[in-house]
């Protein structure tokens, strides 16, 4: 593994590793800033320089951090109505995630990240093309999109594809989706917390002090990002984003 570096070992300030952990949580901040579709490609930036599982126990204070900008920053615009059908079927996706992924080898659970990425790529391509975007909105398909989604954020942090689309077709405004998935994801991440310590083992001092020193890279992504949020084309982004997020999970899955 050319750039996976052992968490008893502090990454060097300067480093190429460092320098892709960075970046990778300056993205975090401006996705929870609003800017969608960048999830994957930030898993991917910190499952190359940390590995796969490990990596997914220092992304958790950074998500922590970034929900409670997000909440903050859109807290007038939570839909508690749409969250309270989808929270209790991601909560059953999680805990399906904790026993499938806490015995997973490391080569195993990286196999299985970079299949969750490329499917999140081609789920989100898909629906980038797809004319009409009517989507189904019975109980089944909440409860379908909510356990993928839980699943997906336990083994991977990677729920955005499930979680979009479910946001998508209720049709919600854009404040009120952002603010909406604010909330969701905050509560689901705290709820994550302590599988990742006493379970998985993936949060630790040596994991937490790592997260530290990219929280600050964090708090300045979230304030570009809302710079950037009305400015950004988004069809030419998106359409990169999924191109780098896919090169990304090729390069995980042959690491």
């Amino acid at each position: 593994m050319i750039l996976t570096l052992p968490l008893q070992t502090a990454v060097p300030y300067l480093s190429l590793a460092f320098t892709i952990a960075m970046g990778a949580a300056l993205l975090l901040g401006i996705a929870k800033s609003g800017i969608k579709g960048l999830a994957v490609l930030i898993v991917t930036g910190l499952a190359l320089v940390y590995g796969a599982k490990e990596s997914t126990g220092i992304l958790m204070p950074l998500l922590i951090c970034g929900d409670i900008l997000a909440v903050i920053y859109y807290k007038r615009h939570v839909k508690w109505e749409y969250l309270i059908k989808l929270l209790p079927w991601m909560v059953l996706g999680v805990l399906v995630g904790v026993v499938l992924g806490k015995d997973l080898p490391e080569d195993l659970f990286k196999s299985g990240m970079a299949i969750i990425i490329l499917t999140s790529v081609i789920m989100m391509y898909y629906w980038e093309r797809k004319k009409d975007q009517k989507v189904p909105t019975h109980f089944s398909f909440t409860g379908l999109m909510g356990v993928m989604a839980g699943f997906t954020t336990m083994v991977g942090n990677l729920a955005g594809a499930f979680s979009n689309i479910y946001f998508l077709a209720i049709k919600l405004p854009k404040n009120e989706f952002i603010g909406t998935a604010a909330w969701l994801f905050f509560i689901i991440n705290l709820f994550k917390v302590p599988f990742h310590i006493w379970s998985w083992g993936t949060i630790n001092w040596n994991s937490f002090q790592i997260s530290l020193s990219l929280i600050p890279a964090v708090i300045a992504g979230f304030g570009l990002g809302i710079l950037l949020v009305k400015k950004i084309n988004n069809n030419r982004y998106r359409q990169l984003i999924l191109l780098l997020t896919g090169l990304g999970g090729l390069a995980i899955l042959l690491q």
